[in-house]
């Protein structure tokens, strides 16, 4: 069993910028695929990227191109969402999860075996 855990979520005004990481118990990281979701109030999860395992393949949501960026540390069995220009739109609960299914990764929240509690992120003046 993989345990998940976000951190670096919090308030930011627009326009700026968060990092948010998941750091995972697993020691093989690089072996799972790895991804991050989101859920607003009143609406359905919304994947926003994914990295295949072994880092061959990496996707994002029309929403989240250009201004999200996910990457791992696989020594340190962390991965990461950089998250720049945000905007309001974009509060959420923010999730990650990771999954060891093979080949090219989804955005698809039901394939995913594992996930972290969540941590908000709100974006306001």
């Amino acid at each position: 069993q993989v345990q998940l855990v976000e951190s670096g979520g919090g308030l930011v005004q627009p326009g700026g910028s968060l990092n948010l990481s998941c750091a995972a118990s697993q020691s093989t990281l690089e072996y799972f695929t790895v991804a991050w979701f989101r859920q607003a109030p009143g609406k359905e999860r919304e994947g926003i990227s994914c990295i295949s395992r072994v880092r061959r393949f990496t996707k994002y949501a029309a929403s989240a191109e250009g201004r999200f960026t996910e990457f791992s540390d696989n020594a340190e069995n962390t991965f990461y969402l950089q998250m720049d220009n945000l905007k309001p739109e974009v509060t959420a609960v923010y999730y990650c999860a990771a999954d060891r299914r093979a080949g090219k990764c989804t955005l698809n929240g039901a394939l995913y075996d594992h996930w972290g509690q969540g941590i908000q992120v709100t974006v306001s003046s």
